[in-house]
């Protein structure tokens, strides 16, 4: 049992970066991520330019990529560096992926980088409800916990073939921590066991909450619901220092405030005890009333960010891997980071909790324990003039991002995943396809698309990104309000974009990754002192991996919203949530880009489903 391995006392974290985990080459029963084949690779990339530069820049390009390519040349050397990193690490992309994309990116968490699940609206409208959803909700985060610390662990299956555990026993007492060049991730060390609390915020005040005994035992519902009831009796006053606001700051504004910030030693132990705890859950007051059809857009904002200084975003520690959201109008979330956590595996656990939750009241009788259980203790912090000017500032520069934020929201609801399906589409491939088309409608050309994937298939696999902007893509958009062209051309175009799509995704997920390959390049060279490679150097390069659209797809039983902000400045994020009869989708864009617009973006785009669904039905009406 788990249980008896914990103690009273929480250990101190270990600080690791994730350049920290390599390890040496271990086996496995799950396949090593294999080292895609240079030359495949960079023909793939060259391919991946056609709809995105002119004519003369590719042919640049393809004069710098044969240089590369040379006998005895410099793509020679750094493909025999990075087949040997292959033999003697454990993953050759996570490490590296993950420190370049999140631990060295400098941009608040909220919106630029930890993404938010807005879950359905719970029944319950008052402050009495949340408290018992919330011990409900606690006590199924901790089941899953204790499923996977058993010996059987859990077991994730995809497409007939497992699925690597290793992420979800970082989930846990893990936090990130800013830093001036980087940030770093807080792991307990393996050596150790967990510590027995969680943190609860509510008012901006922020409570060390015991959910263990002192046995070892979990608290039951009850338990952690008079847990709860306590905590909220001695949280009226909203403390007039939001100090978890600075957690939403630049990294290198955060990072220097954090460094004044833990001197004294008050701070240092309350921000110690929130790091090291196993997670956080935010107790939110109710949000501005909104109509019915903006509802989820506004909600989905709200758990994003937490609706800016005068809402809910003084209520979070953006820094812990996970944080639980539970407003008292029946709101419920989670957002996650993503240093630590992958969509793929968060979602399985928010499947459990949510099972979890849905079970009837816990009928066996609350443990004796050894020893009285403490109630919850309210982190105190003292605030010197420096630290109090760091809070306005973050407040202020968090007002900006909430207000240039813009999300829509909506389901699609004339089909879902069946009908393409049916007419031998993958769903996938298919909304890609919808979305090139809707792009190239509201801004007349194709831009840098990237979609997520899960490389979890492979020991210590994370993520990667495909590159979906193909040139069949861009023969289909622009045939498709073409009068000229018949509609049975126009479907034979379609099915070739969605098929180039579906074939590049499955390049990554067997692990021959362009950008993976490309970003390791890269790394070699800044690890060994090397000058880039001209071809990383190149315009064709930036543009390509200036990402205006980032997308990914939630494939779960989970019903729920995912949202994120856009990658950069002049793009948009979309996130499609494919049922079998409908389609939940959430664009976002800032409002300061006058070039991009959420609401028209979404509204091009269910017009493009719709005329892709009408080509497909006038061409195949049996099929229908």
């Amino acid at each position: 049992m788990i249980g008896n391995m914990i103690s009273c006392r929480a250990p101190l974290l270990s600080m690791v970066s994730f350049s920290s985990f390599r390890r040496s080459y271990s086996r496995s029963p799950l396949p090593h991520q294999p080292v895609p084949d240079l030359s495949q690779t960079l023909f793939r990339y060259l391919r991946s330019l056609l709809p995105l530069v002119s004519k003369e820049e590719l042919e640049s390009t393809q004069e710098l990529v044969e240089e590369f390519l040379r006998p005895r040349g410099q793509g020679e050397d750094l493909g025999r560096q990075l087949q040997k990193r292959a033999e003697r690490t454990d993953n050759w992309l996570t490490d590296w992926r993950h420190q370049s994309v999140y631990l060295e990116n400098h941009l608040p968490l909220p919106v630029h980088s930890s993404p938010a699940i807005l879950l359905p609206q719970r029944e319950f409208k008052d402050w009495k409800g949340q408290l018992r959803f919330a011990a409900k909700l606690i006590s199924g985060v901790l089941d899953f916990k204790e499923k996977i610390e058993s010996p059987d662990g859990i077991t994730e299956i995809w497409r007939g073939r497992p699925l690597c555990p290793a992420q979800y026993h970082n989930f846990f007492g893990s936090c990130r921590e800013p830093g001036y060049k980087r940030d770093r991730v807080l792991l307990q060390p393996k050596h150790k066991t967990l510590p027995p609390h969680v943190t609860v915020c509510r008012n901006y005040q922020f409570f060390q909450m015991e959910v263990y005994n002192s046995d070892g035992s979990p608290l039951t519902e009850d338990q952690i619901h008079q847990q709860m009831l306590f905590l909220r009796a001695h949280s009226y006053k909203t403390d007039k220092e939001p100090v978890g606001v600075l957690t939403t700051d630049h990294r290198n504004s955060w990072g220097r405030a954090y460094t004044t910030l833990i001197r004294d030693r008050l701070n240092r132990e309350s921000v110690r005890s929130i790091q090291g705890s196993l997670f956080t859950v935010c107790l939110d007051a109710t949000a501005l009333k909104y109509s019915e059809d903006l509802y989820s857009s506004r909600t989905a904002a709200q758990m994003l960010h937490g609706g800016g200084t005068h809402a809910n975003s003084g209520n979070r520690w953006f820094d812990k891997t996970l944080q639980f959201v539970v407003g008292d109008d029946g709101t419920c979330g989670l957002i996650y980071d993503q240093a630590t956590a992958d969509a793929s595996a968060v979602l399985t656990m928010l499947g459990h909790v949510l099972e979890y939750c849905s079970r009837g009241p816990s009928l066996l009788p609350p443990r004796t324990p050894l020893l009285r259980l403490p109630p919850p203790k309210k982190l105190y912090f003292n605030f010197p003039p420096e630290t109090k000017q760091h809070i306005e500032n973050a407040k202020q520069n968090l007002d900006i991002l909430v207000n240039d934020l813009d999300i829509c929201c909506f389901t699609f609801a004339d089909f879902g995943k069946r009908f393409p399906k049916r007419h031998n589409m993958r769903p996938g491939a298919f909304l890609q396809m919808a979305l090139q088309l809707a792009y190239y409608r509201t801004h007349g050309s194709l831009c840098a698309t990237c979609e997520v994937v899960s490389l979890r298939a492979f020991h210590q696999g994370r993520s990667d990104v495909v590159r979906c902007s193909s040139p069949e893509a861009l023969e289909f958009v622009m045939a498709a309000d073409d009068p000229n062209i018949l509609a049975g051309e126009k479907l034979s175009l379609l099915q070739k974009a969605v098929e180039s799509h579906q074939y590049s995704t499955e390049q990554v997920l067997q692990g021959q990754s362009v950008d993976g390959a490309l970003l390791a390049l890269k790394m070699l060279c800044i690890s060994s002192g090397f000058a880039l490679p001209a071809l990383l150097m190149d315009t064709s390069y930036a543009v390509s991996s200036h990402w205006k659209l980032f997308t990914g797809q939630v494939s779960s039983p989970v019903d729920c919203v995912m949202c994120y902000g856009p990658l950069v400045p002049d793009g948009y994020s979309v996130c499609f949530a494919p049922s079998l009869d409908s389609i939940t989708v959430c664009v976002s864009a800032f409002d300061c880009c006058q070039e991009t617009d959420a609401q028209k973006l979404s509204d091009s785009l269910q017009g493009a489903l719709r005329d892709m669904q009408s080509l497909i039905s006038e061409c195949q009406p049996v099929e229908a």
